[in-house]
């Protein structure tokens, strides 16, 4: 069975879809609530996201950058990252390769 295309729960506070695995590309939409938190991890996949709406503070090696609506961040393979939605948020993350560990495979 597949999740793309269906809302799941993250965090507490966060959503997903992902909305297409193709090729070594994956898109996925991202909405947190006001202070809903995306736990600090690491993946050696590279990762850009673009805030849709909100705002989300952004801790990627230690190092905190907030981004805005229309406003883009990129995330290094491995690096430890993590956000934290300052206001209800949207994102749009891309990833390279495809986050395989996120997908539910027949």
């Amino acid at each position: 069975m597949s999740n793309i295309g269906v809302w799941e729960a993250a965090e507490p506070g966060v959503k997903r879809n992902i909305l297409c695995a193709e090729g070594g590309l994956m898109m996925m939409e991202v909405h947190f609530e006001s202070g809903a938190e995306g736990y600090e991890h690491q993946h050696p996949h590279e990762q850009m996201s673009y805030c849709l709406k909100g705002a989300i503070a952004f801790t990627i090696d230690g190092i905190v950058t907030v981004i805005k609506q229309g406003e883009t961040i990129y995330i290094p393979s491995n690096a430890i990252h993590g956000a934290k939605a300052l206001e209800p948020s949207a994102l749009l993350d891309t990833f390279t390769p495809i986050r395989r560990d996120l997908l539910m495979l027949e």
